[in-house]
């Protein structure tokens, strides 16, 4: 991303320059609707990034200004002084969430910008968040380990955002590796590299630009169709505390004990987690071709299983199909948003011609494209 109009706009506002830091948002190859079930995810960090250059400037007030929406602010560090921007509080937040782990922190200048696609899916606020735990971690030298700084975006979502999100996205931001995808443990928090070095092929998100209205209880129903297989599983299986934990020979024993639904959201979720294992393998082997054949799957679980998909994503889906793309799926919560697809470059412009043109014809909307590199995580620039 190019950092000139933040030089320009820092050097205006406050005079002296200061250090640009960055952090990406994400994609989720695979492993969608697992966090909770205690199993595991499988991001990796983009190229599109949130960039800031901040400065000490000797005070107890921070001085922010976000050159994407033209609006500035300013706020003490003391609860009472949250502001009432909405993307302020992210920066706000994070200041709050340090001190109360006992980082000594003080007041700052900052402008900031980013190229991470809003609504997308690919987190730009956990980007932010990073992006700003990162650098007062490093300007401040408080020695924060960096799984502290992710847990700091999450909890700056949980308090002062009202977002109930899991890890993941704050954990890809400060984690990610250029080449790599991370296979991150939602139960023990342990995580591991995978090579993601895809030659010849390249990874697309195609934005649906719809987003149906999920009644929070969609997604609440599922949760609890998840721990009502779990519940019935432990009566014979005691040692199953997650879905993670169960196979699907457990699930069959309880299969008359549980709703239809219950029974097929479940199955979903254990086919999830062989899968992100399956391409995990595939990965460290080179076998673009299994990593694409699992996306599929995983599609075809979130949409006839979980039910989490909709009818434009299952269009773009079954056109991916259609016109030979190695891997797709619904990237995300689901009911909207991104398929994230694996193409072979010399399918790519013929995809985005015929997806392009074919969904604009049935839905009337244009569908928007990103082209995604897995790139490095926070860092100073």
């Amino acid at each position: 991303m190019d950092t000139t109009q933040i030089r320009s706009k820092f050097a205006e506002l406050y005079g002296e320059p200061g250090i640009l830091f960055t952090s990406p948002g994400r994609i989720n190859l695979i492993g969608e609707h697992t966090d909770y079930n205690g199993a595991f995810v499988f991001p990796g960090a983009v190229d599109k990034a949130m960039v800031a250059e901040i400065r000490l400037n000797g005070t107890d007030r921070v001085r922010a200004y976000a050159l994407d929406l033209g609006e500035s602010a300013e706020f003490g560090l003391r609860e009472e002084d949250a502001p009432e921007q909405s993307w302020a509080r992210y920066i706000f937040g994070v200041c709050r969430e340090i001190q109360k782990r006992g980082g000594k922190i003080g007041g700052f200048d900052t402008v900031f910008a980013g190229d991470v696609p809003l609504g997308a899916g690919m987190s730009s606020s956990a980007a932010l968040e990073s992006t700003f735990a990162f650098a007062l971690n490093d300007l401040f030298h408080l020695g924060i380990e960096k799984m502290e700084l992710a847990k700091i975006g999450q909890a700056t979502e949980h308090n002062y955002i009202g977002v109930k999100c899991g890890i993941m996205d704050q954990f890809a931001s400060v984690f990610g590796q250029a080449g790599k995808l991370i296979r991150l443990d939602c139960k023990s928090m342990e995580y591991e590299y995978h090579p993601f070095d895809p030659k010849g092929y390249r990874l697309l998100l195609v934005d649906s630009v719809v987003k149906h209205e999920l009644a929070s209880s969609a997604y609440n129903k599922r949760r609890e169709s998840c721990e009502a297989a779990v519940a019935a599983i432990a009566k014979r299986h005691p040692e199953v505390k997650f879905l993670r934990d169960a196979s699907f020979a457990m699930l069959d024993e309880v299969k008359a004990e549980i709703s239809e639904e219950d029974y097929k959201r479940a199955s979903y979720v254990i086919g999830e987690v062989d899968r992100v294992l399956a391409v995990c393998d595939a990965l460290d082997k080179g076998d673009y071709e299994t990593v694409g054949q699992k996306m599929y799957e995983t599609h075809h679980g979130m949409s006839k299983l979980y039910e989490v998909s909709c009818e434009e994503l299952d269009f773009l889906n079954d056109l991916a199909k259609e016109l030979g793309v190695t891997g797709s799926r619904v990237m995300g919560g689901g009911f909207g948003g991104c398929t994230i697809n694996l193409i072979k470059d010399e399918l790519y412009d013929r995809f985005v011609v015929e997806a392009k043109s074919r969904y604009e014809a049935k839905y009337g909307r244009t569908p928007k494209f990103y082209d995604v590199v897995i790139s490095d995580g926070s860092r100073r620039l």
